[in-house]
């Protein structure tokens, strides 16, 4: 608890694994658990949407190894979300794969989908390569 009267700290991590990565297409997989969750018991939306934008950023990055200050890193630029449900336990998946793979931009659709494979989010993210 902080010491300002009606101020409170949070903490929360996130941390999921990429399952498949091929030159089309990214799968990753994030473990629901207490850091991830809202007050409410279900995944933050923030959660979600930073789960999508590095799985489309991997997708975009492709084989190479990521440095800070690197040219060439994928910068998002636009994210569009629609979220269609949530859940509280088990593990969501994401699914990242080009709407357009350009030179200079890429548009990334990112699918999130939870148990039974019900979709919880429909993401689209465009990415510019840094200078």
């Amino acid at each position: 608890m902080c010491g300002v009267p009606g101020l409170r700290t949070v903490h929360g991590s996130l941390q999921f694994t990429i399952t498949e990565q091929s030159a089309e297409r990214v799968v990753s997989e994030l473990p629901i658990t207490v850091g991830v969750r809202n007050p409410y018991g279900v995944v933050n939306a923030g959660a979600i949407v930073w789960f999508a934008d590095v799985t489309a950023t991997v997708l975009v990055l492709g084989h190479a190894r990521p440095s800070e200050g690197m040219a060439g890193f994928p910068l998002a630029i636009h994210l569009g979300a629609h979220f269609l449900r949530n859940q509280t336990e088990g593990t969501l998946r994401a699914v990242s794969t080009y709407v357009r793979r350009g030179r200079s931009v890429s548009v990334v659709r990112t699918l999130v989908h939870g148990e039974h494979e019900r979709l919880i989010a429909d993401i689209t993210t465009s990415h510019v390569l840094a200078r």
